[in-house]
C-alpha cells in the first residue's frame, strides 16, 4: 500500500507540472503586449528555419516537414518546404502564389473575406503582432518557459476551419517561438522557427512567381 501511495503522489506531482499554464495577470498582460507590439513594429523582415508537424488523429505519428520562412513587411511571407519534399507557398498582398514541385498556380484571395481573415492571420502570427485584432476572444497564459496566447476565432465561418489559434512567445525576447493552428476536429498543424534572423535584407528572388 506504501508503494501503491507512493506510485500516486508521483503521479498528482507529474499531473501538476504537466499542468503548470497559469492566467496571467493584468499587468503581465499590458507588459507582453507592449513587449510583442514593439517587435513587431521594428521588424521589417524576417528570415528563419522551422519545423511542421500535421497532426492528424487517424495516423499513429505526425507529419513532419522542414523549411524556410521569409517574412517582408508589410505583407509578404515565403514559406519553402524543402524535406521531404519541395512545396512554396507566397502570400503577397491578396494573391496567393504557389509552386508544387514546378507546378505553379495563383489565388486570388481580395475575392474572399474567409481567405483575406486567413492571410491576415497568418501574415500576424508570423509578426507576433495579433493583439490589435477583434476577430478573437484571447486568453493569456504563463509558465516557467513561455509566454501563451490562445486565440478563438469569433466569426461563424472562420470557426468552421479553426477552432483556435495558439501563439508561444519567448519570455525575454517577445519573439514567436511556436504556432499552433487548432482545427475544428482537434487535429492541429505546429510550427516551431528556430535560427531567425531580423531585418536582413531579403533577396529580389524571394517573391517572384
Amino acid at each position: 500500500m506504501k508503494k501503491l501511495g507512493f506510485l500516486l503522489l508521483l503521479w498528482v506531482c507529474s499531473q501538476s507540472l504537466l499542468g503548470q499554464d497559469k492566467s496571467m495577470t493584468e499587468a503581465q498582460r499590458a507588459q507582453l503586449m507592449v513587449q510583442v507590439n514593439e517587435v513587431a513594429e521594428t521588424t521589417s523582415t524576417i528570415h528563419t528555419n522551422f519545423t511542421q508537424w500535421k497532426h492528424l488523429d487517424f495516423l499513429t505519428n505526425d507529419i513532419e516537414t522542414k523549411g524556410k520562412m521569409i517574412f517582408q513587411a508589410p505583407d509578404k511571407v515565403r514559406w519553402e518546404y524543402n524535406n521531404p519534399y519541395s512545396y512554396v507557398v507566397i502570400f503577397e498582398g491578396d494573391q496567393l502564389h504557389i509552386d508544387d514541385g514546378g507546378k505553379k498556380s495563383t489565388i486570388d484571395m481580395g475575392s474572399s473575406a474567409l481567405f483575406q481573415q486567413m492571410n491576415e492571420l497568418i501574415v500576424n502570427s508570423v509578426k507576433g503582432n495579433l493583439f490589435s485584432a477583434g476577430d478573437f476572444d484571447r486568453s493569456f497564459y504563463v509558465n516557467e518557459q513561455w509566454n501563451k496566447v490562445v486565440f478563438v476565432p469569433k466569426d461563424e465561418k472562420m470557426k468552421q476551419y479553426i477552432a483556435a489559434f495558439e501563439l508561444l512567445f519567448h519570455k525575454e525576447t517577445g519573439m514567436v517561438h511556436q504556432v499552433k493552428l487548432i482545427e475544428p476536429t482537434n487535429d492541429y498543424t505546429r510550427i516551431v522557427f528556430s535560427d531567425r534572423t531580423l531585418n536582413r535584407p531579403v533577396d529580389a528572388s524571394a517573391f517572384h512567381h
